[in-house]
Parts: C-alpha cells; structure tokens; sequence
C-alpha cells in the first residue's frame, strides 16, 4: 500500500481539547508522504493573490481543486486546467474530497480567510492562508489553536520573512548584535479611507457572484459591485493597513523583541498597553491616518520596549513630523529599491546599533553600515527556505516549523488588531496575551470578536 493510500484510506476523528481534528496515520514521513510525491493542493480565492498561489502551486505541486464565490474567476482559471474539480462554496470542496486533499491555500477576502482555514485544519489538512490570517482577535487565537492541536502545517502569506535577508539579520539581533532594542517604529505609507457612506442603490448580485457565499460571516448587507473589488475599505470585511501591511511589516520587530512569549503563558500578569490617535471616528471603516503605541512589559531578562505603528500617506506622516523623525533614527533616507512599498518599512533601535527594514521585512541592514562591515556574528541557526511557499511545503512533508506558521501570525496579528480595536473605542486599554482578554475595557473586549452571520460557526 503506498504511503498516499495509507494517508486517505484509514481517517478517523477524534477530539482534541474539545476541537474535533481528522487524525491521520503516519508513513514513510512524519506527515505519510514518500519523498517525491506530490501534494494535492485545492485552492479558495482565485483573485490576483489566488491567482498567484494557483500558478505556484500548479508548478511546485498538484492543484487538485479550486474554489471561488464569483464564478467568472473559476471560469479564468479552468482555461489554464480544463478538468480541474471546482466549486464555488468551500464547505462542499472540503466535503467531498475529504480524502484525495492534502492542503488548502485560501485567499479570499479577509473576513473568510480564518473560517475556511479552521474548516481545512479540522480536517486534517495542510493551510497556507494569505495575510492576514484574521479578521479580529479571537479569530488569530483560534486559528493558532486549532493550528497546535490538529497539528498541521501552516503559513501566513507574508512572503519577506523566507528571505536570507530577514533570517540572517534576525540571527544577528538575537545574538545581540544591535544590543537591548527598547524602541521599535514599524510605518506604512498609505491610510484608509476615512468615513464612508454606503452604497444607496441596491442592484441584484449577477448570477456568476453567490453573494451569501460571499459575505459568508459577515453581517448581511445587500449586494453592490463596489464590494467586490473594494473591500478593503470596509471593517465588516477587512483589517485595513494594520491587518494588510503590518501583516508584513511587523515581524521582524514581534521576532527579535522575542514577543511571542508575552502568549505562552510564562508569566501570566503581564499586560501590553495599547493607546492610539487617529483622523478622527471611523465606525464602518479605517482612519485616513493612525498611529498606535504598544507598550510591551518587560520579559525575563529583556526591558520593556515600546512599538510605534504609522500608517498615513508620506504627505500627512511629514506634516506630523513624522518622516523627519524616523529619518533622524536611521540616519539616512528611508527610501528603498523596492518596487512595491518603497518607502515603508521599520527601525529597530538598539543600544548598539539600528536595524532598518522595507515593507515586506525583505530587505534588512544594521545600521550605522560602517559599525556593521561584515556582520558576521553566529553561525547559521534559521534553516534558508528559498521561498514562502517552499517553506510551507517543507514544513508539510514533516520538515521543520515554516517561519510564519500560525504560532508566530496569530499573537502577531492579534497584537496588529488590537491596533484597530484602539481606534474603535478611543481609549488606551490593556491586552493580557495569556488570557485573550482587555479587562480594563468593557467596550474593548466585546470588540476582540466580531459576531457571526447566524448560520456561520468558526
């Protein structure tokens, strides 16, 4: 019997600490797989992201099924892969090959991407989830939950941290490299919409769009053409700036400030302080500009440190005096050759030096250059991936963790959204990491889980 057959043919279920997981037997790897089998991949959102892991993984493994609520983009994808099984609900792709799936790589829009990942998870499957994994707090601790205790592989979509450039600086500032980091400032130039109305007219979804497949958790609204390309503007269906590029552009800081241990319970007292200011009250939707203070408490040996997110076009962060500041830190232009976010990015200031990154945490230097010449530090502790993607995949055949596996992006992303919540209730509250509560606010709190569209279940 090959280790395929062993995998689909003998699945059971069980319940892990009350999450019902399929448990699959182990042959030939840790995970069942032979060494050059490929997996078989269904992909759920096949926009330009979807698009793009769908091209991927047609060249790196086998795409054995798609899934998308808008069936023009199921119809663009068939004409690359004709006799591709797809479908437009998810629920029933992952019912009915059940046993013929390894993985899923989901990248819809935002407010489904946690409740698609869970579904595959509890069914035993692989996940590679485009950033953000989350659509609030409760989702990102549900998903590293469910991430542990199914034990499967999984991947947050933001591609810099497979980079040599990201793992290499990492080893060095954990090595101690830039001395005790204090100070992190963590900016991306764009900012949300502002306040909006909604759409007045009320139009019929086309019959190629299953609008309540579409909508899925969120709160019934009735169908308009602007949601489909212009989400992102929208809280019910996104995380704005600091979902969608702190996903990116937060790492290296949660990483080298060794956060994710604030989530593993070590010392349970300890708070993380949350304050923000903004353009003014959003309710529907994201602030034209924003700028959150995290205040971390200090964590065994390391001191408290504070992180400063931006986000604002270059044109308000300047006014503000914002630019001329973090200029000032770097002691250079915060412009880099990077031809998406050029001029996003965050420092990382130690008592010994700076660390200096672009958007996707793609591109790392110590920083003055001349106290860094060969920055040779420790041998190699992080394994190269070569890419995200083969990160994820590595990790599927039973290699170790990939670098953005639920057990990092979920604290990372709950400690971006909390960001939102901020600017939600206009007040400085305090978020125990260990517990997934805000006690001091009762408004706060109630926000760390955006309810359900009743019949959607996470």
């Amino acid at each position: 019997m090959s280790a395929r057959q062993t995998r689909r043919s003998f699945l059971r279920s069980a319940s892990v600490a009350g999450i019902a997981c399929t448990i699959l037997p182990h042959s030939g790897s840790a995970y069942g797989y032979a060494a050059n089998e490929k997996l078989n991949i269904a992909v759920i959102g096949l926009g330009s992201r979807g698009s793009y892991l769908f091209n991927t993984f047609l060249r790196l493994e086998n795409v054995a099924a798609i899934c998308d609520a808008n069936r023009n983009r199921l119809t663009e994808a068939l004409k690359r892969q004709p006799a591709l099984r797809h479908y437009q609900d998810y629920r029933k792709l992952l019912d009915e090959l059940q046993q013929q799936l390894d993985a899923v790589a989901v990248a819809t829009p935002e407010h489904t991407h946690a409740i698609i990942s869970t579904a595959a998870m509890k069914r035993g499957k692989h996940v590679f989830c485009e950033k953000p994994i989350a659509h609030d707090v409760f989702e990102a601790r549900t998903l590293r939950e469910v991430a542990a205790q199914c034990k499967v592989a999984t991947q947050m979509g933001n591609q810099g941290m497979a980079t040599d450039s990201f793992r290499r600086t990492l080893e060095l500032v954990l090595d101690g490299a830039v001395g005790e980091i204090r100070e992190a400032h963590v900016w991306f130039v764009f900012g949300g919409s502002g306040p909006m109305q909604r759409p007045k007219d009320t139009p019929a979804a086309p019959d190629y769009v299953d609008w309540d497949l579409w909508l899925g958790p969120a709160p019934y609204r009735p169908f308009h053409p602007s949601y489909l390309t212009g989400w992102g503007a929208w809280r019910d269906f996104a995380t704005g700036c600091l979902g969608g590029g702190g996903s990116h552009s937060i790492n290296m800081a949660f990483k080298a400030l060794r956060l994710g241990e604030l989530w593993e319970g070590k010392e349970s007292k300890l708070r993380i302080r949350v304050e923000t200011e903004t353009s003014g009250p959003c309710p529907e939707n994201f602030p034209r500009w924003q700028i959150v203070r995290y205040d971390i408490p200090a964590r065994g040996p390391l001191p408290p440190a504070r992180i400063n997110w931006y986000n604002a076009a270059e044109e308000e962060l300047k006014r503000q005096g914002i630019w001329e500041r973090l200029e000032k830190i770097a002691g250079r232009s915060l412009e880099w050759q990077d031809s998406w976010t050029p001029r996003s990015g965050s420092l990382l200031v130690g008592s010994k030096g700076i660390v200096h990154t672009n958007a996707h945490n793609s591109i790392c230097e110590l920083l003055p250059k001349g106290d860094f010449p060969n920055a040779g530090g420790p041998p190699q502790k992080l394994p190269r991936a070569g890419s995200h993607e083969r990160d994820w995949l590595s990790a599927c055949r039973g290699g170790t963790a990939a670098m953005s596996n639920f057990g990092h992006s979920g604290p990372a992303m709950e400690l971006l959204l909390l960001g939102n919540i901020a600017s939600l209730v206009g007040k400085p509250f305090e978020y125990d990491p260990v517990a997934g509560r805000i006690p001091d606010n009762a408004e706060a709190d109630r926000a760390l889980r955006c309810p359900y569209r009743e019949g959607w279940t996470l």
